[in-house]
């Protein structure tokens, strides 16, 4: 029960605290978008350089963890456009469906990852992200372009994935584990600026949920929801057995795609001519449900794994 509470009260506590302390002591966006830049471009790269550099990527079964999470996510990314188009959404909202069906909190992930399975979570969490990033990245690029105001630019698609500091930081960390890892007195650094990244995180994932809005379309959001988290972690564990991927790269697969979809969602959605208030409520919803169903599978991972 110890471990249990270790794993989840930290994280569901610091989404809480985040809340609270948006709306009560640190009131001005530009402190959160402060944080929010630090910690996509500083502080979990780090995390991620510091997981790589530690590991030997020759013994991690880095193509069947491939071809299970582009696998769910390509039926995800199926799924999420027809149960819009089913439920009349336009094409501005069926991007909030992808989105909400797709993309992924890894703060979470790295957080119940490291708390549940150790440094062997965190360095799987680490190849998870490298492995998600671009596929949504590029699928939720071109489906904001598909609307028909603007073209499809490989170009453009391929710098957005490229240029991702989350993604540099997967290519580093993997480079510096092949050369032996990190030099002494840079290794402390990264590692203590890469600790500081879940906890600052966490609070702004926190501060940017808001319960305006909750009642927009919920049959959309409970629909964007159960696929998120539950067809979506059910289909990657389905697939990772079927490639034979081990217990422990299986569970956090399944773990990362049963995370509620990234905040930044809304940024993307707002700057990019998506149904934003629908992705703001899509956003806080899947994080309240998450709740529930978070602690279900990491139970199931556990006990049948």
């Amino acid at each position: 029960m110890t471990a249990w509470l270790d794993a989840f009260v930290p994280v569901f506590g610091l989404l809480a605290l985040g809340a609270l302390l948006r709306r009560r002591l640190l009131r001005d966006d530009a402190v959160w978008a402060g944080f929010e830049r630090l910690v996509f471009w500083v502080l979990l790269p780090c995390l991620i350089v510091n997981a790589l550099a530690a590991i030997d990527i020759t013994k991690l079964p880095v193509g069947g963890l491939a071809l299970t999470f582009w696998g769910a996510l390509a039926c995800g990314t199926a799924i999420s456009v027809l149960v819009a188009r089913a439920l009349g959404q336009g094409h501005a909202a069926m991007t909030s469906v992808l989105q909400g069906g797709i993309r992924f909190n890894n703060l979470m992930g790295f957080a119940i990852g490291g708390a549940v399975w150790g440094q062997p979570g965190l360095a799987l969490a680490a190849v998870a992200t490298g492995l998600i990033v671009p596929f949504v990245q590029a699928v939720s690029t071109i489906a904001f372009a598909l609307d028909g105001s603007r073209q499809v630019s490989v170009r453009r698609v391929l710098r957005q994935v490229m240029m991702n500091p989350l993604i540099l930081a997967c290519i580093a960390g993997f480079a510096v584990g092949i050369l032996g890892g990190l030099p002494p007195g840079l290794a402390p650094a990264v590692r203590n600026l890469g600790q500081a990244s879940v906890a600052l995180g966490l609070l702004c994932v926190g501060a940017a949920l808001t319960l305006r809005g909750l009642g927009d379309r919920p049959l959309v959001q409970a629909a964007t929801a159960g696929l998120k988290l539950v067809a979506m972690p059910a289909m990657t564990w389905a697939l990772a057995a079927a490639l034979g991927v081990g217990p422990l790269p299986t569970a956090l697969a399944v773990l990362f795609m049963a995370l509620p979809t990234a905040a930044t969602s809304y940024v993307m959605s707002r700057a990019m001519g998506g149904d934003a208030p629908l992705m703001a409520a899509i956003t806080t919803s899947e994080h309240l449900l998450s709740v529930l169903t978070l602690p279900v599978w990491v139970w199931l991972l556990l006990r049948l794994g």
